[in-house]
């Protein structure tokens, strides 16, 4: 089974909107297709930018985020990454390549292009939603 990260950006675009986001945790995550990959620094972050007041325009954004949160922690599989990478120039940012090397995932999902300008590290392939979605989605038949 696929391993998967998701940057928090796909989280929050998920619990915002409907689209390939929250494709990719409604039917492939919560369905339990693929698994997701989580260290204690990365759900710390969610939980952080979740809490955003600029968040509360969003009707019911509070209740569906905690839900999915909860759903997520639940169903994850959980890591302490030990070796520090020094990589991108957001270093915020380095916790999810951490991730990825010691998970061994298979995908790293992020809308940030911007600051995510390697496309892999080990064997953990960096792609965006659309690109995951329409090439390495499971549900594709390949």
């Amino acid at each position: 089974m696929q391993r998967i990260i998701i940057d928090t950006n796909i989280l929050i675009s998920a619990l915002i909107s409907k689209g390939i986001p929250s494709l990719i945790i409604d039917r492939l995550i919560i369905e339990n297709k693929v698994k997701l990959c989580l260290s204690n620094d990365i759900f710390i972050e969610y939980l952080e930018v979740i809490g955003r007041e600029k968040f509360s325009k969003y009707r019911n954004f509070k209740i569906k985020a905690d839900l999915v949160i909860g759903l997520l922690e639940d169903i994850s599989l959980k890591f302490n990454p030990i070796y520090k990478i020094d990589e991108l120039t957001d270093k915020s940012d380095n916790k999810f390549l951490e991730l990825a090397v010691e998970s061994n995932a298979d995908f790293l999902i992020t809308g940030n292009v911007k600051d995510f300008t390697i496309d892999k590290i080990k064997k953990t392939r960096i792609v965006t939603p659309s690109e995951y979605w329409n090439k390495y989605n499971p549900e594709l038949k390949h």
